[in-house]
C-alpha cells in the first residue's frame, strides 16, 4: 500500500532560545527535521508533507533539502498536533494509502519501525508508536487490552493505576488518509491548553468501531529535542550509534569518545581513525585509509590505501586517488590528486590537478583567489614542486616538471623543465655584523 508522510515541524521551539526554528538545529551536521524525514523515505512515500509554521522559509528550504518533492503547508497559529496535521488533508485529497506522522523534533526514529507499523496496519486501522519508559514521568500513557489500544491518557488525567503504566506514547501514528482526517476533523478543544490533540483519535476510533493497536520501539528512537541540553544528548547518542556501527563494520578507532561523525560519514573496513578527528558532511573513506589524529574531513573522497593528516583538512571536492599521502596542516580544496601523489608539509592546494605520483614540497601555494575570481592550477605526473613554491593560477606544470624551492610561477613550465622564479641572490661580507652595531647604538641612544 502506498504510503505518505506527514511531518510535523511548525514549532518555534521557546526552549531552545535561538532565532533559528527548533528543527533547524543540527545533530551530525545536519537538521533534525532532516534526520526525521530521512527515516521516513526509507519507505518510498509517494508524498512527503511538512507542516511549517515559525521560520517556514528557512524550514521550507531545508525540507527541499532533505527530499526535493516535499510539499509545505503552514500551520500560522500553533493550535495543536490534530490541528497540524488536519493541515496537510487537502494537500493529500486524492492520495490512497497510508499517511505516517512524524515530528520534525524527533529524529531518530528508525526505518525498520516504521516498516513495523506499516506491517501492523494488517490488524488495525489505526497504529500508535509506543516506548517502555525508564521513567515514565508526565508521558501520555498507552491504555492497552491485549494487542488493541483502548486509549492513551494524558499524563495529568490519568488515574494512579494508569499512572503506573509504562508504556507510553511517542507520538507518531499511522492510518489509512481517509481514516485519519475523518477523525482528525472530529476532534475537539475542550481542554485546558484550547489546543486539538491528535491523541484524541484513538478515543474517537473506539467510539466509531475501529480498532487501534500499538507497536514497540526502543526508548532511544522517540526522543525528543526541545532544549540545548536535550540536542547535546541527542548528538551525544548519536555518535554513539555511529562509533559502535563503524566498528562492526571493521574500522579500528583508536580513542573512539574523540572522533565525531556526520549523519552521511561512510568508512570502509580496515580503516584506522586516530583521535579527534572531525568528519564534516558528505565523506566517504574507502578501505585501508589511516586518518591520523586532529584531521577534520568534509565533502571529500579518500580513495584505498589513503594517509591523511596529522592536523590535514580536507575541504569540499577533495578527490583523492589511491595511495595518496596528504600530510601535516596541509589543506586540500576543489582538487583532485592522483594516485601516489604526496603533499606532506604545510601546503593549500585548492582549485587545481595534482598528476600521479607528484611530489609537492613543503609550503607549496596554488593561488588560486585573484580578489574576484578562481583560477586553476594543473601539475603533470611525476612532477617535483620545491618546497615554498607560488603557484600562481592560471598555470600548469608538465609531467615530469620541477620548480625551485621559493620559486614564483606565474608562467606554464613545459613537461622535463625546470622553472626557477626568484631573485638571484646577494651575498654582502661582514654587513650582517656592521647592520647590528649600528641599530644597536641608535638602541643605545634613545635609552640616555
Amino acid at each position: 500500500m502506498s504510503t505518505a508522510l506527514i511531518v510535523l515541524a511548525a514549532g518555534m521551539g521557546t526552549r531552545m532560545n535561538s532565532d533559528l526554528p527548533k528543527v533547524l538545529h543540527e545533530i551530525a551536521g545536519a537538521p533534525m527535521l532532516h534526520h526525521a524525514i530521512a527515516s521516513g523515505l526509507s519507505l518510498e512515500p509517494e508524498e512527503v508533507i511538512v507542516v511549517a509554521g515559525h521560520g517556514a522559509k528557512q524550514v521550507s528550504e531545508a525540507a527541499a533539502d532533505s527530499f526535493e518533492g516535499a510539499r509545505i503547508v503552514i500551520q500560522a497559529e500553533q493550535n495543536g498536533t490534530a490541528h497540524a496535521v488536519g493541515k496537510a488533508s487537502a494537500l493529500l485529497a486524492q492520495f490512497e494509502g497510508d499517511v505516517i506522522v512524524l515530528y520534525g523534533d524527533t529524529p531518530f526514529i528508525r526505518s525498520e519501525t516504521l516498516a513495523a507499523m506499516k506491517a501492523a496496519r494488517d490488524r488495525h486501522d489505526v497504529v500508535v508508536l509506543g516506548f517502555e519508559a525508564a521513567d515514565p514521568g508526565r508521558y501520555g500513557r498507552l491504555v492497552m487490552d491485549g494487542e488493541a489500544l483502548e486509549r492513551i491518557v494524558e499524563f495529568k488525567d490519568a488515574t494512579e493505576e494508569e499512572r503506573a503504566i509504562t508504556l507510553c506514547n511517542s507520538g507518531v501514528l499511522c492510518a489509512d488518509r481517509k481514516v485519519l482526517f475523518d477523525l482528525v476533523a472530529k476532534v475537539g478543544n475542550d481542554n485546558a491548553a484550547g489546543e486539538y490533540y491528535l491523541t484524541d483519535v484513538i478515543a474517537l476510533a473506539q467510539e466509531a468501531g475501529l480498532s487501534a493497536g500499538a507497536v514497540t520501539c526502543p526508548e532511544e528512537e522517540t526522543m525528543g529535542v526541545n532544549s540545548r541540553q536535550e540536542l547535546a544528548r541527542a548528538e551525544a547518542e548519536f555518535q554513539a550509534r555511529a562509533r559502535a556501527e563503524a566498528m562492526e563494520n571493521g574500522v579500528t578507532l583508536v580513542a573512539p569518545e574523540t572522533v565525531q561523525f556526520a549523519h552521511d560519514t561512510v568508512i570502509g573496513r580496515d580503516t584506522v581513525i586516530e583521535p579527534n578527528v572531525v568528519f564534516g558532511p558528505d565523506v566517504t573513506i574507502e578501505s585501508g585509509c589511516r586518518i591520523r589524529a586532529f584531521s577534520h574531513l568534509e565533502g571529500c573522497h579518500v580513495s584505498r590505501g589513503g594517509l591523511i593528516g596529522p592536523y590535514a583538512r580536507l575541504r569540499p571536492g577533495a578527490e583523492l586517488a589511491e595511495e595518496v599521502h596528504i600530510g601535516n596542516f596541509v589543506e586540500v580544496k576543489a582538487s583532485s590528486i592522483d594516485q601516489g601523489a604526496k603533499i606532506n608539509h604545510l601546503s593549500y592546494i585548492g582549485d587545481a590537478h595534482v598528476g600521479e605520483a607528484t611530489n609537492i614540497g613543503a609550503g607549496t601555494i596554488t593561488c588560486n583567489y585573484d580578489g574576484v575570481l578562481k583560477h586553476r592550477t594543473e601539475i603533470g605526473a611525476r612532477a617535483f614542486i620545491g618546497s615554498n613554491t607560488m603557484l600562481v593560477a592560471p598555470v600548469t606544470i608538465g609531467d615530469e616538471a620541477m620548480t625551485g624551492s621559493g620559486s614564483v610561477i606565474t608562467s606554464d613550465v613545459e613537461a622535463g623543465a625546470m622553472a626557477i622564479g626568484r631573485a638571484r641572490q646577494v651575498t654582502k661580507p661582514g654587513m650582517a655584523r656592521k647592520l647590528m652595531e649600528y641599530l644597536r647604538s641608535k638602541k643605545a641612544q634613545k635609552a640616555e
